[in-house]
C-alpha cells in the first residue's frame, strides 16, 4: 500500500519536472509511509524519483523502524530540517526541489534557502492531497469506527445535558467518552455552543451556562488509527419553540436533500448548491455563510470541499461531510452534520446518531 503511494507521488514528480519533494506536513508523511509523527518537523519525507528516504531524530527512532514502510529511515540528532541539508542527494547544483507551500513555513524555507544555496525551490500545491482524496477500503474502515465512537458518545452525552450545565463540561465529557471507547484524541477542539452562541458557526465550548429553552450546537469527532470524523448534531433544553423547529427542519431538509444528491460525477459546487438554494428559498440564505463540506482523512480538513467555489468532482473513495446550517446573531443556531463516503450511484452515510430534533 505505502509503496504503491510513494510509486505514485514519484510518477507526480516526473510529471512536474522536478527532482524531489519535501513532504513536511505530517498528516502527508503518514499516508505516503506510515510514521505517525506527533511533533512539527519531527519527520520529513524526502522523494526522488526513484527513491524516498524518512528523515527523523533519535526519540523516533524505534518507532520509526516499527511504522514505516517503503523508505529508508535515516535518523539524526537534531532535527529533520537540520538534516536534510546534509544528504548528499540534496547537494548537486540547479536541483529543483518541490515543497509543500501550504505547509512548510518561511523560516523553514529560508533556512532550507541558505543551507542549498545552489538549489531552485518550487513551490507545488495539491500534490499529495489529490493522492489522499481517494481512500481505500482500510482507511474507510477507519474513519467508519471514528464515526462509530463519535455516535456512541452522543448518546452518552445527552444523559447530563440540563440546564445550568457548562458548556466546557459538556464538552469535557464528550471527549472523555470518546477516549473511553477507543479514540486515540479529539479530530478537533470541541464545539459546544448553547443560546445565542449558536450563531458562532466555530463557537469552541467556553463557561457559559446552558439555559431552559436554549439550543446546543455540538460539534466534535474521534480519531481512530489516525483517521478523524466530525459530526454535528443540535438540540434544544426543554421543549422546542415553533421557531426553532421552523429553522430546524429547514436544516434537516437542506441535509437530507443534499445527501440524496451526492454521488460520484458531482461538482462540489453543483452539490452545494442543492442544500443552499433550499435554505435560500426559505428565506435564509444570508444565514448560511459556510460551505456545504469538506473532505476528512488523517486531516479533519481535506479535500475535496463542497462550497460556492469548488469546481472539483466528486470520485468514488471521497469520504466528505455534509453539513448545512442555519445561523442568527444574537439568537442562535443549528447545523446538522454527517460523514459520508461517495459512492458511483450515491453515498452511504456513516453515521447513526438520531437527527430528529432532540428536546431534553
Amino acid at each position: 500500500m505505502f509503496k504503491t503511494r510513494i510509486k505514485k507521488i514519484q510518477q507526480k514528480i516526473v510529471s512536474e519536472n522536478f527532482d524531489v519533494l519535501l513532504v513536511s506536513e505530517l498528516a502527508h508523511v503518514r499516508y505516503l509511509c506510515g510514521f505517525a509523527a506527533t511533533e512539527a518537523l519531527d519527520g520529513i519525507l524526502v522523494v526522488l524519483k526513484g527513491e524516498a528516504h524518512l528523515f527523523t531524530d533519535f526519540r523516533y527512532k524505534d518507532q520509526a523502524a516499527k511504522e514505516a514502510k517503503g523508505v529508508r529511515i535515516r535518523v539524526g540528532q537534531r532535527n529533520a530540517l537540520a538534516d536534510i541539508v546534509n544528504f548528499k542527494p540534496l547537494q548537486k547544483p540547479y536541483l529543483k526541489i518541490g515543497i509543500e507551500s501550504n505547509y512548510l513555513t518561511h523560516r523553514s524555507l529560508k533556512s532550507l534557502q541558505d543551507s542549498l544555496e545552489k538549489a531552485v525551490f518550487i513551490p507545488t500545491e495539491g500534490l499529495v492531497e489529490e493522492l489522499a482524496m481517494v481512500k481505500d477500503k482500510d482507511e474507510i474502515a477507519n474513519i467508519k469506527e471514528a464515526v462509530r465512537i463519535s455516535d456512541t458518545a452522543f448518546g452518552r452525552i445527552l444523559a447530563i445535558v440540563k440546564p445550568g450545565v457548562r458548556e466546557i463540561d459538556l464538552a469535557a465529557e464528550l471527549e472523555y467518552q470518546m477516549r473511553m471507547l477507543g479514540s486515540e484524541k479529539p479530530a478537533f477542539e470541541t464545539i459546544a455552543a448553547s443560546g445565542f452562541r449558536g450563531a458562532l458557526p466555530h463557537g469552541l465550548a467556553s463557561k457559559k451556562r446552558v439555559k431552559k429553552g436554549e439550543f446546543i450546537t455540538f460539534d466534535f469527532g474521534a480519531t481512530y488509527n489516525g483517521y478523524v470524523s466530525d459530526i454535528t448534531r443540535t438540540i434544544v433544553v426543554g421543549k422546542a419553540t415553533a421557531r426553532q423547529k421552523k429553522i430546524y427542519n429547514i436544516v434537516a431538509k437542506a441535509q437530507l436533500k443534499a445527501i440524496k444528491a451526492a454521488k460520484a460525477g458531482i461538482p462540489g459546487v453543483k452539490l452545494d448548491s442543492v442544500a443552499r438554494n433550499l435554505i435560500k428559498k426559505n428565506g435564509y440564505g444570508k444565514n448560511f455563510g459556510h460551505g456545504l463540506g469538506h473532505g476528512i482523512g488523517l486531516m479533519v480538513h481535506e479535500g475535496p470541499s463542497l462550497s460556492p467555489r469548488s469546481e472539483i468532482v466528486l470520485r468514488p473513495g471521497n469520504v466528505v461531510t455534509i453539513e448545512p446550517g442555519i445561523y442568527i446573531s444574537k439568537w442562535g443556531g443549528v447545523r446538522i452534520e454527517d460523514d459520508v463516503v461517495i459512492r458511483r450511484n450515491g453515498c452511504t452515510v456513516l453515521n447513526k446518531a438520531p437527527k430528529e430534533l432532540i428536546e431534553l
